[in-house]
């Protein structure tokens, strides 16, 4: 089989002088009216050059099997159809190939390609055409071959120009006719790339709308734990400024019994009243002790609470700015 042989052949061949990728769509045998798809998902799409045929031929390959293999003639043409989607018929094949590019770039570098090895092939065909004209059967059987296929392959002829070659009522010749039927694409070229974009931008919807709903959990999930550490920060500041009243409290009372120690101190009073003032100032003292550690551990917890609830602070700004983005778009 013509693919099989010239894939096999690939390894005799140059590296590919221009690759690309693409979803590949032929065009169907029986009505010429709608696209095939070939691969389930983009391929690459090369140019080889045939150093001993000289042409280039446009192969691609999905897994085992060659989907592409198609030999540019000087009369072939490549026609963008849309803005990522270009097609050209292979009289030798007799049928029609589609290409969905992901970018109007691609599409216009694999159409500039083309165009290019086209031209190379077409310097090579007037080198090695006879002076006097004539065409080789060969050549004139290609051409023929070609004029008949490209009736699914061409961009549509402008309407007015259509219209006023239809109103003219002039006699044309058959070829003319011919050359009029060339002019249309096939109805379901438009069809298979509406529905090609209008099912990627299902694909995107549906990716838009989980992105979304998760956007949602992660937000509510940010604003409960906000509202948590901002109770919990509140519960916590209270706590302090109350043990400070009570430390302040306990600082005073420590101060008056100090006082109080020193005045029996320096007169003849009651020793057991006095060692129970010791006593008590003592117990005083450690309280102050304990409680001056307690409210720098909790001064630690404020400040943490407060570094926390600003960063959640923050997470949920900027979750609400991009859930409003996408709902913008």
């Amino acid at each position: 089989m013509e693919t099989e042989d010239s894939v096999i052949q690939l390894a005799s061949w140059e590296l590919p002088v221009f690759s690309s990728k693409a979803h590949v769509f032929q065009i169907d045998p029986a009505t010429k009216k709608s696209w095939i798809p070939c691969s389930k998902q983009a391929v690459t799409v090369s140019f080889y050059y045939d150093k001993t045929k000289e042409t280039h031929r446009i192969i691609s390959v999905d897994g085992t099997k060659a989907i592409i293999n198609s030999t540019i003639f000087p009369n072939m043409n490549f026609t963008k159809t849309s803005q990522k989607f270009g097609q050209w018929s292979d009289p030798k094949v007799n049928s029609v190939y589609g290409l969905g590019f992901p970018s109007e770039a691609e599409l216009n570098k694999f159409a500039e390609m083309f165009k290019e090895a086209r031209g190379s092939t077409s310097s090579l065909a007037n080198t090695s055409r006879p002076s006097s004209g004539t065409s080789s059967p060969q050549t004139t059987g290609i051409s023929t071959n070609t004029s008949q296929i490209n009736g699914v392959r061409d961009s549509p002829t402008p309407q007015g120009t259509h219209t006023s070659s239809m109103k003219s009522g002039s006699s044309t010749s058959s070829n003319e006719e011919e050359r009029e039927g060339i002019s249309h694409k096939p109805v379901g070229n438009t069809e298979a790339q509406l529905k090609y974009e209008n099912d990627r931008l299902k694909m995107a919807l549906a990716q838009s709308s989980t992105n979304a709903k998760k956007w949602e959990t992660e937000l509510q999930t940010l604003k409960n734990n906000n509202a948590r550490l901002t109770a919990a920060l509140q519960e916590s500041t209270a706590n302090v400024e109350e043990w400070k009243k009570q430390l302040n409290a306990y600082k005073e009372e420590s101060l008056r019994l100090r006082k109080k120690v020193q005045e029996m101190e320096s007169s003849d009073v009651n020793t057991d009243m006095f060692n129970s003032l010791t006593q008590d100032k003592m117990a005083l003292e450690g309280r102050i002790i304990h409680l001056e550690s307690v409210t720098r551990e909790r001064e630690e917890e404020v400040a943490l609470l407060r570094h926390t609830n600003t960063e959640l602070t923050s997470q949920v700004k900027v979750s609400t700015s991009s859930k409003k983005n996408h709902d913008l778009v």
